[in-house]
């Protein structure tokens, strides 16, 4: 079997480093996602920064390495909602998967005026006031990428691999190319039918950005989820908790 990790942002593949620590033995596979960190290449061309185009990119990524089957999929923050994608794409591929939130269940909920001070960051992302402040400027990126660990983690820490994070965003236009996402997926509604792949749903129990009352929507959107609640972690679960990560991913290796 293999296993196969999608990163959020602002992250790297190395953020589960800890995570493939505890998967010692199993084939793994930490993609980098283009357009984000070491994903951004400088030279390439506009991209279409959908979740489905990344979740055909990957499959795609899969079949020339001649992955075809037997996949336990992870994901958190974007790399969840590729996932998701993916598993809607080709679910024959993939024996499990573990998530994080977002899910389409959380529906219109994000958008509360009462959650205007949480939500910001994705309507800052959209304006292209954002790269002119930021891209390219090693102290602007640090700050700010700072500032979305520390604010998103439940220790209020930053990420062990902080210098690897900034020296791969801060690169002209590797934050511009970042911030392609949050134009090209907006909201979290959907009208596909459920997941149909065992999945474990890991919500950690300090998430600032998704409270664990927003997990009520699951069954509708996955035939066949459960829903696992992580203590002491943040929004950034593989860095904060990778024990319950790898333990959930081997719950549904074979």
């Amino acid at each position: 079997m293999t296993v196969v990790l999608l990163h959020g942002w602002p992250g790297l593949p190395s953020d589960y480093d800890q995570v493939v620590a505890h998967l010692s033995g199993e084939q793994v596979i930490v993609p980098d996602l283009a357009g984000f960190g070491a994903g951004f290449t400088g030279t390439s061309p506009a991209f279409d920064a959908t979740a489905a185009a990344h979740a055909g990119r990957l499959l795609s990524q899969l079949d020339e390495t001649g992955v075809t089957g037997g996949v336990v999929i992870g994901g958190y923050d974007i790399g969840s909602r590729i996932a998701q994608a993916a598993l809607r794409a080709d679910p024959d591929r993939f024996d499990g998967a573990v998530l994080t939130p977002a899910y389409p269940g959380i529906g219109d909920r994000a958008a509360s005026p009462a959650l205007a001070s949480t939500f910001w960051y994705q309507h800052f992302h959209r304006e292209p006031v954002a790269a002119a402040l930021i891209d390219g400027d090693e102290r602007a990126v640090r700050t700010y990428l700072t500032y979305i660990w520390e604010t998103w983690r439940a220790d209020a820490a930053p990420p062990p691999h902080l210098d690897e994070i900034v020296a791969a965003y801060a690169r002209p236009g590797a934050f511009a190319a970042s911030l392609e996402w949050y134009t090209a997926n907006r909201g979290y509604s959907a009208d596909e039918g459920p997941i149909t792949v065992p999945t474990t749903m890991l919500w950690a129990e300090h998430d600032l950005l998704f409270p664990v009352e927003w997990a009520d929507n699951l069954p509708q959107h996955f035939s066949d989820v459960h829903l696992e609640v992580v203590p002491d972690s943040g929004h950034f679960v593989p860095v904060e908790r990778p024990d319950a990560v790898a333990k959930a991913i081997r719950s549904h290796l074979r």
